[in-house]
């Protein structure tokens, strides 16, 4: 049964466009994702398709008015069946993670709220999300962007929507380590040589290189996520013995 996705925001040709190439492009074309992108201002009563008003209270900027929300969500509602999340894409909300990714592409039906100028309606986050989605730190214009950037991430993970399983399987964050390093041809290219393992045909060492390489760029980079990273004794070890040189140095 196909992943069902409803995105509903006020620049469907963003979400559109976004969502017509790569994995996501093929997965629909395939049948596996069922995606449709609502114009919220098909949900308006007024001629000028109004989805914004001043805030009360005064203040800077519009806020978002909740009933063309409403009137989406029942619409879906009617037309697609009861969704079993209905995001809102907000700063507000819990940090997006890998293990997000993977609760939300076990799930049936996923509706995606994206908001614009100062916010939304209180009231449309209280009676319409079921969670809030944050994608990071920052201030972006509106949910579009994270919209497709949690739209791509869920879809991955949905079976038949990346061909290779054993290229989700290896991505960065699976386990909570950053990914290893990888190389093409050419073996030498402007006097920076492939590292020799990847070209011996071990199999063995390489997979041994590659682990060791992911937890050394995690170590480095990010030594945040190896509280909560999927290590096996062998890895265990090896980081054990890094942090024993490291105190030494």
């Amino acid at each position: 049964m196909a992943l069902k996705l409803d995105v509903v925001t006020i620049f469907p040709k963003m979400v559109e466009a976004g969502l017509a190439e790569g994995v996501v492009g093929r997965a629909k074309a395939a049948g596996i994702l069922d995606v449709v992108v609502h114009n919220l201002r098909d949900f308006t009563t007024d001629k000028h398709h109004v989805v914004d008003d001043v805030p009360f209270g005064g203040g800077p900027g519009m806020v978002m008015k909740p009933e063309p929300f409403f009137a989406a969500l029942n619409a879906i509602r009617d037309t697609r069946g009861m969704p079993d999340v209905v995001a809102l894409l907000s700063p507000a909300g819990e940090r997006f993670t890998q293990d997000g990714a993977k609760r939300l592409a076990g799930k049936g039906h996923i509706v995606v709220l994206c908001g614009r100028y100062e916010g939304i309606d209180e009231r449309v986050r209280e009676a319409l999300a079921t969670e809030e989605i944050s994608i990071g730190d920052y201030v972006l214009s509106g949910g579009e962007v994270p919209a497709l950037a949690v739209i791509d991430a869920v879809a991955r993970l949905v079976p038949g929507v990346v061909g290779d399983d054993q290229s989700v399987e290896a991505d960065s964050f699976t386990r909570g380590l950053l990914d290893y390093p990888h190389y093409t041809r050419p073996a030498e290219f402007e006097g920076r040589k492939v590292p020799d393992v990847l070209l011996s045909g071990h199999h063995g060492e390489i997979k041994k290189w590659r682990r060791e390489a992911a937890l050394a760029r995690t170590v480095d980079r990010r030594p945040d996520l190896l509280d909560g990273a999927a290590l096996d004794a062998d890895e265990r070890e090896w980081l054990t013995g890094r942090q024993a040189d490291r105190s030494k140095s």
